[in-house]
């Protein structure tokens, strides 16, 4: 009997109250514990947390799912998240050998490689194609308009794609199947110089597309190639070819334009932090920014003046955002695992502006009369660029 109230206790004692200090009383009615379980920061906001901010943060768990023969797909976009207005994203998953359909888009899609490995194929607008495999932490971006398919390999494959317009929806895919379907067979047949009898055995699915569908596991890459090849130009970009960036408190990896010329709207920083680390503070001066967290447990407090922050709790699965301009961190909260998100911009160039090298970069009478700290604070700052700091 003892046994079962000590366990009984230790239950009660695990549920978070919304109690800080003097401040609150605990919560007896109907509650979800699990949500407060994840969201401490929310339950019980720091002290500094003040006013009131749109929410911030929305989980792909969250996200109805579409599930096909081949695979599923779900999505966070502008309807999900109300103030993700410039990003919308889709997250994906093939079976070996599935199919994302032949298909474009009137935004351009970046995709980062979750686990597994995938098949993409293209052809631009000069009527040169396209084709490369890639595999986990690899990037791809097709420009709006281009013409793609993507195709799972032997193990099957996971992706983030990412869209640069908040109110992109994966139902306006312009799909080819589709296409065929609301095409006159007359007018096919005229079209690729055949009788219309050719055309009779299209999809019939309820909705005329295919979407994601089951196909064979394709042979190696070189048996799939087709003459009149793009050159120069790469629609993907291979984790292997950037080292990171290394700091004192974990690494970052920043791709945009200026090497991956193929992204010109989306520039990206895969940030690793690790534990009791910190992404600085720091705000971004031309763009919001679109967060997906891949790993770890993350803490965000976003100050948008005004008198005004709040914080929000992060874990992989969920995407956040912070609003052009506004200050913020990013912190790993565990004691003994690596935090990694992407930080994500409509933009083709990777931009902020660091607290500390502000502080550090203008004269130190300044700041201590703004702020009136001593020498070691002073002292503390740093000229360079860190983009984490322990």
């Amino acid at each position: 009997m003892q046994t079962q109230r000590n366990s009984k206790k230790k239950e009660q004692d695990s549920i978070p109250q919304p109690i800080r200090g003097n401040d609150g009383f605990e919560d007896r009615g109907p509650r979800n514990v699990l949500l407060d379980q994840q969201n401490p920061d929310l339950l019980v906001p720091p002290a500094t947390d003040h006013g009131t901010l749109p929410n911030m943060k929305f989980s792909f768990s969250m996200a109805h799912n579409r599930l096909q023969e081949g695979g599923w797909a779900r999505q966070v976009t502008i309807r999900e998240l109300p103030i993700s207005k410039e990003i919308a994203a889709v997250n994906m998953c093939l079976k070996p050998g599935a199919l994302r359909e032949m298909h474009w888009h009137k935004e351009a899609e970046w995709a980062y490689m979750l686990w597994g490995r995938a098949r993409l194929s293209s052809v631009d607008q000069n009527g040169q194609n396209f084709l490369d495999d890639v595999g986990p932490h690899d990037m791809w971006n097709f420009p709006a308009g281009i013409p793609h398919s993507i195709q799972g390999l032997e193990e099957g494959c996971e992706f983030l794609l990412i869209f640069d317009d908040g109110n992109f929806s994966e139902d306006s895919t312009f799909l080819i199947t589709d296409w065929f379907n609301y095409t006159p067979k007359h007018i096919l047949a005229k079209n690729f110089g055949v009788s219309e009898s050719d055309f009779s055995e299209l999809p019939t699915d309820v909705d005329h597309t295919r979407y994601i569908f089951q196909g064979e596991i394709p042979g190696p890459l070189s048996s799939d190639e087709v003459p009149n090849k793009l050159g120069e130009r790469s629609f993907t970009y291979h984790i292997s070819d950037l080292k990171p960036l290394k700091t004192s408190g974990g690494t970052v990896r920043i791709i945009d334009s200026t090497i991956f010329p193929a992204a010109s709207t989306i520039a990206v920083g895969i940030v690793d932090v690790e534990p009791g680390g910190l992404r600085e503070l720091h705000w971004h001066p031309n763009t919001d920014e679109w967060q997906y967290y891949l790993e770890g447990n993350g803490r965000m407090t976003v100050f948008a003046s005004e008198h005004t922050a709040r914080t929000f709790n992060y874990s992989a699965g969920d995407v956040g955002v912070v609003p052009f301009a506004m200050g913020h961190y990013v912190e790993n909260t565990s004691d003994d695992t690596p935090l990694r998100f992407l930080e994500v911009f409509r933009s083709p160039h990777f931009q902020d502006v660091s607290l500390n090298q502000w502080m550090a970069l203008i004269p130190p009478e300044l700041v201590k009369e703004h702020l009136d700290v001593g020498d070691k604070v002073m002292k503390s700052l740093r000229k360079e660029k860190w983009p984490l700091v322990k």
